[in-house]
């Protein structure tokens, strides 16, 4: 992501004049706003300046009307990092905080799932899921405990591999799940193969992480000038044309996007804003790609 202001935005650093979009967490009545913050490798240690552009970026988010922050407890210290900075201001109240459990067996998934909640400092969180189906079946029993006693609002699984997805669309097909986090991008298309319509077909949301395929997708478009046919559906930056791409399957409920920087921020969030390509306008974006 500390690429993606270089490439082709023209976003200019300032509050949004129009929240995002937001979409509904099927079987509720609550909604979500598409674009979100991802906490891999961009808050997995405390910067030597306090926090102080990391706690611009969430206000960003905020700014933008965004909710969504994810972390986990594999993420070196970003849970306690994230935890630290959603202390003032209240901060934590007003954010979704969704982090994962990535322990084998009962005993130790419930140590991790207690740990998490007291370096978040929300209770209940509003989402934990099971981090790249470790021992899911077992850390799911532990959620669903959760979930009945409101220690945890939305339980869930992940998977950031095309390998996984089997497993993934078992567990949406024969587990009460409230969401998936699952990786898709234009480079990553294939869970819109089965995994993201088993989804939408049980009524389970779906968070999105990889939008950027850790950061292939920037090195792949550098020196490339962004088409002029984006402006069509309101892209101003190649950062947002992954996540319009995403974002325009309708089955997908949120966008993860790692980022460091307010300016970024600003960036990924404003893909939530305006157009989205329709099915013609998301065949041409991935043509471009796959022939670079």
């Amino acid at each position: 992501m500390a690429t993606a202001a270089t490439l082709g935005s023209t976003l200019p650093f300032a509050a949004a004049d129009t929240a995002m979009a937001r979409r509904r967490i099927p079987g509720t009545t609550e909604d979500l706003p598409v674009i979100g913050l991802g906490t891999s490798d961009e808050f997995e240690r405390m910067p030597a300046d306090g926090g102080v552009e990391l706690r611009e970026v969430l206000n960003t988010l905020l700014e933008y009307g965004g909710t969504l922050v994810d972390t986990a407890p594999g993420y070196g210290n970003a849970e306690r990092v994230l935890g630290t900075l959603v202390a003032d201001d209240n901060m934590a109240e007003r954010l979704f905080l969704s982090t994962k459990v990535r322990s084998r067996g009962r005993d130790a998934g419930l140590r991790s799932m207690q740990a998490s909640t007291e370096l978040l400092g929300k209770a209940p969180l509003d989402l934990m899921m099971v981090h790249s189906l470790v021992d899911a079946e077992t850390q799911l029993d532990n959620l669903q405990h959760w979930k009945e006693e409101g220690r945890v609002r939305y339980i869930g699984i992940t998977t950031s591999r095309r390998s996984g997805f089997d497993r993934m669309e078992a567990f949406i097909k024969n587990r009460d799940l409230d969401f998936i986090q699952v990786n898709y991008s234009p480079l990553e298309p294939e869970a819109e193969e089965r995994v993201i319509p088993a989804a939408r077909d049980n009524g389970v949301a779906v968070m999105i992480n990889r939008a950027f395929v850790n950061g292939r997708y920037f090195s792949m478009v550098r020196g490339h000038e962004l088409p002029a046919w984006a402006a069509e559906f309101d892209c101003d930056s190649w950062a947002q044309l992954s996540l319009k791409w995403i974002l325009g399957n309708s089955d997908v409920t949120s966008v993860l996007a790692a980022t460091s920087r307010a300016r970024h921020m600003a960036d990924n969030a404003a893909a939530g804003i305006g157009g989205l390509p329709d099915t013609a306008g998301r065949q041409r974006i991935r043509q471009l790609l796959t022939g670079m």
